[in-house]
């Protein structure tokens, strides 16, 4: 199934349960393992959305397992996926700004560096940088961005970030309440909370006028987005004539020549990364690059930067297997520990140049 009626189809569809454990086989992980294959809990929770036209609240005692993961979903069906991805930041996002700071996302690396838990903060730091000079942002402060949106904020760290470089003001739209509120006593406590602020918003129906942004933000969001079109076409709706668009996210591979699918054995890979991390459907940069040429916007480029990330991952892994890494994971939930045994799978894709970590930045036309 295709994102768009002039894409390459996209390859795989996500289920519920993984079929394996590709973690490391220390006892702790076989135990942690034992844990996430056991039945969710039906607990009943709920959430508010806020969008353009409309506020929805999601309540439902339904596993996440019942998600059907269609690019096509209309809103309505979109909840429980959407419910699953709340969950999961909701139990994540203290383990991981405890060992790795309030950036959670990918850090920029030496290709073939060694990493170790102290070098990451920087590395972070460096892809915000990275990203902005590859989007050839302008170097005039007369020309800095003045209003930021952070589509899939997490805790914060981007817009905070941002915000101080470029004395900005800066709102962050996340699917997690827990992250929500974090990011904003994280800006109250640097004395950012009249610069910056957080609200749970569904980033494919972003609660904010037409034209209301000069640089659009998503660092690592789009693999969340189960309609990869109605994402894009958000991102550039709420973007100002002149504006900065930067997607930073994970693909899978362009297909090549006379391909209509990846292979079966990468469809199978990427479904089980979806199960663990809540994701729909992957698509390739090349088929953001043709969403983005559809809405005719300007400036479009991309970039692999498969290489300067490779050594993340075996660094998320070392620290999670240090004993605070380990209590914390195992009181965070079945959901963060059914992601971290999903690291290794992210490892394999890389490897295997499935998974390739993507830039693609663009210009709304003046």
């Amino acid at each position: 199934m295709g994102i768009a009626s002039n894409t390459s189809p996209v390859a795989t569809t996500c289920s519920s349960a993984l079929s394996q454990c590709y973690a490391c086989q220390s006892p702790p992980w076989k135990l942690s393992y034992l844990w996430a294959l056991s039945p969710r809990p039906r607990t009943k929770t709920s959430f508010t959305l806020t969008s353009r036209s409309r506020t929805t609240r999601f309540a439902t005692g339904r596993p996440v397992s019942a998600v059907t993961r269609q690019m096509d979903m209309d809103v309505k069906e979109h909840g429980p996926l959407q419910k699953g991805i709340a969950e999961f930041y909701d139990e994540s996002s203290g383990i991981w700004e405890d060992v790795w700071g309030d950036h959670m996302h990918h850090g920029f690396y030496d290709p073939d560096s060694a990493v170790s838990v102290s070098d990451h903060r920087a590395a972070q730091i460096r892809m915000i940088e990275e990203a902005l000079r590859f989007a050839a942002l302008p170097e005039e402060p007369v020309k800095w961005p003045k209003t930021i949106v952070d589509v899939g904020c997490g805790i914060g760290g981007s817009s905070r970030y941002l915000a101080r470089k470029f004395g900005a003001t800066s709102v962050g739209i996340t699917l997690s309440p827990v992250q929500a509120q974090r990011a904003n006593a994280l800006a109250a406590a640097q004395g950012l909370a009249d610069k910056v602020s957080f609200q749970v918003a569904d980033a494919l129906e972003q609660p904010f006028p037409d034209g209301n942004f000069d640089l659009v933000w998503s660092m690592e969001s789009g693999e969340h987005m189960p309609d990869k079109a109605k994402f894009v076409a958000e991102l550039a709706r709420v973007a100002a004539p002149g504006a900065t668009i930067i997607i930073v996210t994970w693909c899978h591979r362009d297909l090549g020549p006379g391909e209509e699918s990846l292979k079966p054995w990468e469809e199978k890979l990427l479904k089980k990364i979806c199960d663990a991390f809540y994701l729909p459907d992957w698509c390739s940069t090349a088929d953001y690059v043709k969403l983005l040429e559809s809405l005719s916007l300007q400036d479009i480029k991309s970039a692999d930067w498969s290489p300067f990330v490779a050594p993340f991952w075996p660094a998320v892994i070392r620290s999670a297997l240090t004993w605070k890494g380990l209590t914390s994971l195992l009181r965070s939930g079945l959901k963060t520990i059914r992601g971290a045994l999903a690291m290794p799978l992210m490892i394999e894709g890389f490897k295997k140049d499935l998974i390739k970590f993507a830039i693609i930045t663009c210009r709304k036309p003046e």
